[in-house]
């Protein structure tokens, strides 16, 4: 008997992706939203709507799953805090159960891409793995004996905020840390860099995009650096080797199997990850420096849409 179809809804701090995912992971009814994510009303409002708009398009959806940018209690269905999102103390599951008239599970967006990447991506057959998502923040996940663990009523595993610069940079959104990994490698961290390359190297192309009056996002600098431009290539290298400090973290304390890398930063590949991967090797323990590897996701951007359906399928199956 076929599977029934589920909706997996990936919201981040400046976007959403949503769809209907069949039992072959073939997605139907994608949904795209943007938001500035300052109010609640509607945050909840797109995230209901874009799930309702999915659902209009299949008749026989059997639930919902929502990875959010927030602690989540799993076992309640609660967020507890979220550094971009308006979300803290909502009653997250019945909300939604209440707007969808469907079963709803909810996790920590960054939970969600690992268990899309450890089912049906780069960590398939791991045990012990980490994922971080690169984006508006920086999200981590982590596996241990096979099971995601979630800290103490979901408050742990926040890998974005690992302190890397005592003295850096303030950290965005409501962390009153500074010189966080998200602070430093997430894509303003990754703009900022590149604006500051492009006015030290006027011959370069992102100054030609600057003195055009372009503004400098981390997706430009990234593509600039793909295309060969010296500055932007600075910026990103700069950015995976201060990536590689977290990573060294990571590896110290968990000796994971793989750690995974995912989310839109990833669009960098290999020129930002090469940086860190050398960092790892000259910085980290041995043997677990030795033994791990630092992959992109094989769901790509769709990581945390297939895990949040995940989500939904095991909520359906616990029935």
């Amino acid at each position: 008997m076929a599977r029934r179809r589920v909706i997996g809804i990936d919201a981040g701090g400046t976007k959403l992706l949503g769809g209907v995912v069949d039992g072959d992971l073939m997605v139907e009814h994608r949904v795209h939203r943007l938001w500035r994510g300052e109010d609640r009303r509607e945050v909840i409002d797109v995230m209901a709507d874009a799930a309702g708009e999915a659902r209009a398009g299949a008749s026989d959806v059997a639930a919902v799953g929502f990875g959010i940018p927030a602690q989540v209690d799993f076992a309640r269905g609660v967020a507890l805090a979220s550094n971009h999102l308006p979300l803290n103390g909502v009653a997250f599951r019945e909300v939604m159960a209440e707007r969808l008239g469907l079963p709803v599970a909810v996790d920590n967006d960054a939970n969600a891409a690992l268990l899309g990447e450890m089912r049906h991506g780069a960590a398939r057959g791991s045990s012990e793995v980490a994922l971080l998502t690169l984006g508006t923040g920086v999200g981590g996940a982590l596996a241990l004996g096979g099971s995601i663990y979630r800290g103490r009523d979901g408050i742990g595993v926040e890998l974005g905020h690992i302190p890397i610069d005592l003295d850096g940079p303030p950290c965005p959104g409501r962390c009153d840390g500074r010189g966080c990994l998200e602070a430093l490698v997430a894509g303003p961290a990754i703009a900022a860099r590149g604006e500051r390359e492009a006015r030290e190297d006027s011959s370069s192309a992102l100054a030609a995009e600057l003195a055009e009056g372009r503004a400098i996002t981390g997706a430009h600098v990234t593509e600039l650096a793909h295309d060969g431009d010296q500055a932007a290539m600075r910026a990103i290298t700069e950015t995976g080797r201060l990536l590689g400090i977290g990573l060294v973290a990571i590896v110290n304390l968990f000796a994971p199997q793989v750690i995974v890398m995912g989310g839109g930063a990833m669009r960098g590949g290999d020129l930002l990850l090469d940086p860190a991967r050398e960092v790892v090797a000259e910085r980290a323990l041995e043997p677990a420096r030795d033994e791990v590897r630092v992959v992109a996701a094989e769901l790509a951007e769709e990581a945390g849409m297939i895990g949040a359906a995940e989500l939904a399928r095991d909520l359906e199956a616990s029935k």
